[in-house]
């Protein structure tokens, strides 16, 4: 089974129409047994987008990455971690996937037209300077955007409706019987009732 991070991952670019595969479906045993095509986890195209620009370095959101036509994915899913430009200089892997070398391995794969390099990511650090550090240390190392698993998750969740059965998904069936109990919180809703708590005083 794919790690629960892919599955994550996979499920999000499929939810919002992207086709996706997994270029490599079994473990490399050591790091020198790798070939360039090795180090990308997923490969997504949007047949429903255009062949525009690829938009510039940021967390991306559902809107945005509706405008890529095609990418490759490098899922990196350190949930306790943030990705401050120190932990960036530690693990340069998290981003060696973006490297042309590697995006040329796989260019007919994903046909003509632009490709965007995405990074699948828990957090980037607190502070915007920290921040901004980061995303300049990954546009550097050949990053076009980056997803977080909160947005991702969170847009999966709304995508989930608990009138219908995902058979297939267990990953989708898990979200629908949590929101069918009421299990996650509607950021929406609980933004509109702070609203209103104001305006009432």
């Amino acid at each position: 089974m794919a790690s629960v991070n892919e599955w994550i991952v996979r499920e999000y670019f499929e939810s919002i129409g992207f086709l996706v595969r997994q270029p490599r479906k079994y473990q490399l045993p050591s790091r020198s047994s790798r070939q360039l095509e090795d180090e990308v986890d997923l490969l997504v195209v949007n047949p429903a987008s255009s062949e525009g620009e690829i938009p510039p370095i940021e967390v991306w959101d559902t809107g945005t990455v509706r405008t890529v036509p095609r990418a490759i994915v490098g899922v990196r899913g350190w949930h306790s971690e943030r990705f401050s430009p120190a932990v960036l200089k530690q693990a340069p892997e998290v981003y060696r996937f973006a490297s042309d070398d590697v995006v040329g391995s796989i260019r007919d794969e994903l046909g003509e037209g632009p490709v965007a390099s995405i990074v699948c990511l828990s957090e980037l650090p607190a502070s915007k300077a920290s921040a901004d550090q980061t995303m300049s240390a990954l546009k550097e190392g050949g990053i076009d955007g980056i997803l977080l698993y909160r947005n991702m998750l969170m847009e999966l969740i709304q995508h989930v409706e608990i009138n219908k059965n995902y058979d297939k998904s267990d990953l989708l069936q898990l979200l629908r019987i949590l929101k069918n109990y009421n299990l996650f919180k509607d950021s929406q809703l609980e933004l509109f009732a702070k609203s209103r708590k104001r305006t009432g005083v």
